[in-house]
This record gives structure tokens, sequence and C-alpha cells, in this order.
């Protein structure tokens, strides 16, 4: 039940193919052998108002939230974060913050409901 959610600053449309850059994420996350493909969604979600420390940041920010049950080790998410982030890279160098976090999920509280 892994989740890949995209937030990306509206300033950086118009450097990055963000639909591109999601479906390969989420190509990462098929393909690195620790979910089921239907589980895998991957979502982008654009913020038209940010800050960034004191300063008006105007190059924006991508920023990848990765959440997954928990269940894996240290060592198969730091490869996971590592694939994600060199995705990142390669699409998307010329926005100025790029960073990935991959959170677990408690799997006793989680709920899932297919209709």
């Amino acid at each position: 039940m892994p989740n890949i959610i995209l937030e990306y600053t509206n300033s950086v449309e118009d450097r990055v193919n963000i639909q591109g850059l999601l479906e390969d994420l989420h190509q990462v996350a098929l393909s690195c052998g620790l979910f089921q493909a239907d589980d895998v969604k991957s979502r982008a979600l654009r913020c038209h108002h940010w800050l960034i420390g004191e300063h008006d940041d105007s190059e924006g920010f991508i920023h990848i939230t990765f959440e997954m049950l928990a269940g894996r080790s240290d060592e198969q998410k730091k490869s996971l974060s590592h694939e994600l982030i060199d995705v990142l890279t390669a699409q998307a160098g010329t926005v100025k913050s790029l960073s990935v976090n991959i959170r677990d999920m408690d799997r006793g509280t989680f709920q899932k409901v297919l209709n």
C-alpha cells in the first residue's frame, strides 16, 4: 500500500515535466520488488503558495513523500529513497530544493476499503 505524493511549486512547471516525473517515480515503486503493482498509488499536488526560510524563494521546490506500511528494513527504505532522488535529480536538477521522505504507516491503524 505505498503512496507517492509529489508536491511541487507551480514555479517549476515550466522547467519540469511533472506528469513524466510522476510516471517515472511510480515505475520505481513498481520495479523495486517491495510492493504489489496494484497497490501503488501516485499523485502530484501543486502548491500555489509557499515560504522557504526568511526570503522569497521563487525557485520553488519538489518534495516527495513516500508512505508505506511498516515492515521494510532500513536498508530497503534507504535504497528506495536513493532510487527516488536519482530520478528526481535527473529530471528536475534545475530546481533548487529537491527532497524525499520515506514514512512508515502503522499497520494496526491503517484502514482500506475496496469496492
